[in-house]
Protein backbone atom coordinates (compact mmCIF):
# COMPACT_ATOMS: atom_id res chain seq x y z
CA UNK A 1 0.00 0.00 0.00
CA UNK A 2 1.47 3.35 -1.01
CA UNK A 3 1.01 6.60 0.82
CA UNK A 4 -1.06 8.98 -1.26
CA UNK A 5 -0.17 12.64 -0.79
CA UNK A 6 -2.60 15.07 0.77
CA UNK A 7 -4.06 17.57 -1.65
CA UNK A 8 -4.71 21.28 -1.52
CA UNK A 9 -7.41 21.93 -4.09
CA UNK A 10 -6.71 25.15 -5.99
CA UNK A 11 -8.64 27.39 -8.34
CA UNK A 12 -7.95 30.80 -9.86
CA UNK A 13 -10.63 33.44 -9.42
CA UNK A 14 -10.49 36.71 -11.33
CA UNK A 15 -12.61 39.63 -10.10
CA UNK A 16 -12.84 43.29 -11.04
CA UNK A 17 -10.61 43.95 -8.03
CA UNK A 18 -7.87 41.34 -8.32
CA UNK A 19 -6.95 37.87 -9.47
CA UNK A 20 -6.87 35.39 -6.62
CA UNK A 21 -5.66 31.88 -6.08
CA UNK A 22 -7.96 29.92 -3.79
CA UNK A 23 -7.02 26.78 -1.93
CA UNK A 24 -8.86 24.32 0.28
CA UNK A 25 -7.52 21.56 2.47
CA UNK A 26 -9.55 19.01 4.37
CA UNK A 27 -12.84 20.80 3.63
CA UNK A 28 -11.60 24.21 4.81
CA UNK A 29 -10.30 27.29 3.04
CA UNK A 30 -6.53 27.56 3.48
CA UNK A 31 -5.73 30.16 0.83
CA UNK A 32 -7.43 33.24 -0.58
CA UNK A 33 -4.37 34.99 -1.85
CA UNK A 34 -3.29 37.35 -4.57
CA UNK A 35 -2.14 35.29 -7.52
CA UNK A 36 0.82 37.48 -8.42
CA UNK A 37 2.04 38.57 -5.00
CA UNK A 38 5.74 38.96 -4.40
CA UNK A 39 5.82 36.24 -1.70
CA UNK A 40 3.99 33.66 -3.85
CA UNK A 41 6.71 30.97 -3.60
CA UNK A 42 7.15 31.49 0.15
CA UNK A 43 3.41 31.21 0.78
CA UNK A 44 3.08 28.16 -1.45
CA UNK A 45 5.98 26.44 0.31
CA UNK A 46 4.54 27.21 3.77
CA UNK A 47 1.12 25.81 2.84
CA UNK A 48 2.42 22.69 1.14
CA UNK A 49 4.91 21.84 3.87
CA UNK A 50 2.55 22.86 6.71
CA UNK A 51 -0.22 20.59 5.44
CA UNK A 52 2.18 18.00 3.97
CA UNK A 53 0.25 18.37 0.73
CA UNK A 54 0.60 19.15 -2.95
CA UNK A 55 -1.48 21.52 -5.05
CA UNK A 56 -4.05 19.93 -7.32
CA UNK A 57 -6.20 22.11 -9.55
CA UNK A 58 -9.67 20.91 -8.62
CA UNK A 59 -12.89 22.62 -7.62
CA UNK A 60 -14.82 21.71 -4.49
CA UNK A 61 -17.68 23.01 -2.37
CA UNK A 62 -15.47 25.21 -0.16
CA UNK A 63 -13.96 26.93 -3.19
CA UNK A 64 -17.41 27.40 -4.77
CA UNK A 65 -18.72 28.98 -1.56
CA UNK A 66 -15.62 31.18 -1.35
CA UNK A 67 -16.18 32.49 -4.89
CA UNK A 68 -19.86 33.10 -4.15
CA UNK A 69 -19.19 34.94 -0.89
CA UNK A 70 -16.33 36.97 -2.38
CA UNK A 71 -18.59 38.06 -5.24
CA UNK A 72 -21.19 39.13 -2.67
CA UNK A 73 -18.52 41.03 -0.73
CA UNK A 74 -17.37 42.86 -3.87
CA UNK A 75 -21.01 43.64 -4.74
CA UNK A 76 -21.42 45.16 -1.23
CA UNK A 77 -23.93 42.47 -0.23
CA UNK A 78 -21.74 40.72 2.37
CA UNK A 79 -19.75 42.01 5.34
CA UNK A 80 -19.00 38.72 7.13
CA UNK A 81 -17.89 35.37 5.79
CA UNK A 82 -19.02 31.99 7.07
CA UNK A 83 -16.50 29.79 5.31
CA UNK A 84 -14.52 27.35 7.47
CA UNK A 85 -10.83 28.26 7.40
CA UNK A 86 -7.62 26.53 8.39
CA UNK A 87 -4.23 28.20 8.71
CA UNK A 88 -0.67 27.01 8.91
CA UNK A 89 1.96 29.17 10.55
CA UNK A 90 3.70 29.78 13.83
CA UNK A 91 1.66 30.13 17.01
CA UNK A 92 2.53 33.86 16.98
CA UNK A 93 1.27 34.28 13.40
CA UNK A 94 -1.94 32.40 14.18
CA UNK A 95 -2.53 34.63 17.21
CA UNK A 96 -2.05 37.77 15.11
CA UNK A 97 -4.44 36.44 12.45
CA UNK A 98 -7.04 35.62 15.11
CA UNK A 99 -6.90 39.17 16.49
CA UNK A 100 -6.88 40.58 12.96
CA UNK A 101 -10.26 38.91 12.38
CA UNK A 102 -11.68 41.09 15.15
CA UNK A 103 -11.10 44.32 13.18
CA UNK A 104 -14.65 45.12 12.03
CA UNK A 105 -15.79 45.67 8.46
CA UNK A 106 -15.40 49.33 7.52
CA UNK A 107 -12.84 49.95 10.29
CA UNK A 108 -9.08 50.11 10.39
CA UNK A 109 -6.42 49.41 12.99
CA UNK A 110 -2.64 49.72 13.15
CA UNK A 111 0.24 47.31 13.64
CA UNK A 112 0.86 48.99 16.98
CA UNK A 113 -2.70 48.43 18.11
CA UNK A 114 -2.58 44.80 16.99
CA UNK A 115 0.61 44.34 19.00
CA UNK A 116 -1.19 45.76 22.06
CA UNK A 117 -4.22 43.56 21.35
CA UNK A 118 -2.08 40.41 21.47
CA UNK A 119 -0.52 41.59 24.73
CA UNK A 120 2.92 42.38 23.29
CA UNK A 121 3.11 46.12 22.52
CA UNK A 122 6.79 45.95 21.54
CA UNK A 123 6.18 43.34 18.82
CA UNK A 124 5.08 45.83 16.16
CA UNK A 125 7.54 44.61 13.52
CA UNK A 126 6.73 40.95 14.22
CA UNK A 127 3.02 41.76 13.96
CA UNK A 128 3.63 43.50 10.63
CA UNK A 129 5.53 40.45 9.39
CA UNK A 130 2.73 38.09 10.49
CA UNK A 131 0.22 40.36 8.79
CA UNK A 132 2.25 40.15 5.57
CA UNK A 133 2.36 36.35 5.81
CA UNK A 134 -1.44 36.11 5.87
CA UNK A 135 -2.66 34.12 2.86
CA UNK A 136 -6.39 34.23 3.56
CA UNK A 137 -6.90 37.82 2.47
CA UNK A 138 -10.23 39.61 2.78
CA UNK A 139 -11.56 37.00 5.26
CA UNK A 140 -8.56 37.56 7.53
CA UNK A 141 -8.70 41.30 6.81
CA UNK A 142 -5.08 42.41 6.62
CA UNK A 143 -6.19 45.22 4.27
CA UNK A 144 -7.72 46.96 7.33
CA UNK A 145 -4.31 47.62 8.88
CA UNK A 146 -2.83 51.05 8.26
CA UNK A 147 0.24 52.91 9.49
CA UNK A 148 0.33 54.66 12.85
CA UNK A 149 0.11 57.99 11.01
CA UNK A 150 -3.03 56.92 9.11
CA UNK A 151 -1.16 56.26 5.85
CA UNK A 152 -1.62 53.13 3.79
CA UNK A 153 1.29 50.76 4.26
CA UNK A 154 2.37 47.37 2.88
CA UNK A 155 -0.18 45.06 1.36
CA UNK A 156 0.26 41.82 -0.62
CA UNK A 157 -2.30 42.94 -3.21
CA UNK A 158 -0.66 46.35 -3.62
CA UNK A 159 -1.60 49.73 -2.14
CA UNK A 160 -4.03 50.69 -4.95
CA UNK A 161 -6.07 47.55 -4.18
CA UNK A 162 -5.90 48.21 -0.45
CA UNK A 163 -7.31 51.68 -1.07
CA UNK A 164 -10.13 50.24 -3.20
CA UNK A 165 -11.02 47.63 -0.55
CA UNK A 166 -11.16 50.24 2.21
CA UNK A 167 -13.33 52.45 0.02
CA UNK A 168 -15.58 49.49 -0.78
CA UNK A 169 -16.05 48.77 2.90
CA UNK A 170 -16.96 52.39 3.49
CA UNK A 171 -19.61 52.15 0.74
CA UNK A 172 -17.79 54.62 -1.47
CA UNK A 173 -18.63 52.59 -4.57
CA UNK A 174 -22.34 52.91 -3.86
CA UNK A 175 -24.41 55.61 -5.49
CA UNK A 176 -23.10 59.05 -4.49
CA UNK A 177 -24.28 60.21 -1.08
CA UNK A 178 -23.18 62.45 1.73
CA UNK A 179 -20.31 61.02 3.68
CA UNK A 180 -17.78 62.20 6.21
CA UNK A 181 -15.24 59.56 5.25
CA UNK A 182 -11.91 60.69 3.85
CA UNK A 183 -11.93 59.50 0.24
CA UNK A 184 -8.26 60.40 -0.16
CA UNK A 185 -7.05 57.26 1.59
Amino acid sequence: MTNRPNHIHTQHFKTKFAEFILGSFDGKLCMLDYRYRRMRKTIDHRLQSGFDAVYVERDDEVLKQTRKQLAEYFDMKRQKFDIPIITTGTPFQKNVWKVLCEVPYGSTSTYGQLAKDIGNPKAVRAVASANGANCIGIIIPCHRIIGQDGELVGFAGGLPLKKRLLKLENNLFATPRQTNINTNL
